[in-house]
């Protein structure tokens, strides 16, 4: 298959929030762009040291990790980032390892994107081409 990228906008998203409220200007917001690599394997963000630190975001818990060789490694978890592909946006905790960003499931999901292995790139749901779609269980009870 090969590897696929994705540049990817990320952003504190507590400085963000701060920015919509008009208590931080925009230039402000900590920000960084990744040529970020996409792991349809992986469920989280993946993110280095060094990224957590540009955007300012301070770690809050630690989990267990499975890395594809099976082995479990404790890692770092940071608040979360706001991250923007292809006009799409969600918000996301990062864990904190490696030497690169790495996009997992749940962006993918949340922003309704698929991986094009053919093309080596994400590209649109072509079921949802403008925006994203969140599918949620949620059964509509009728009124007594």
């Amino acid at each position: 298959m090969g590897e696929v990228r994705v540049k990817v906008a990320l952003s504190n998203a507590s400085d963000e929030a701060l920015a919509r409220r008009g208590a931080l200007p925009l230039d402000h917001v900590r920000r960084y762009d990744a040529d970020a690599l996409v792991d349809t394997g992986a469920v989280g963000t993946v993110a280095p040291v060094f990224v957590v630190q540009q955007l300012g975001l301070l770690s809050y818990d630690r989990r267990v990790i499975e890395v594809a060789d099976g082995r479990q490694e404790l890692v770092e978890v940071a608040e979360p980032a706001v991250l923007r592909i292809d006009g799409r946006v969600t918000t996301e905790e990062l864990l904190v390892l490696g030497d690169e960003v790495l996009v997992g499931q749940t962006v993918l999901e949340k922003m309704d994107l698929l991986v094009d292995p053919a093309r080596h790139r994400v590209v649109p749901n072509p079921a949802h081409p403008d925006q994203p779609v969140t599918k949620v269980k949620w059964r509509h009870r009728e009124s007594a």
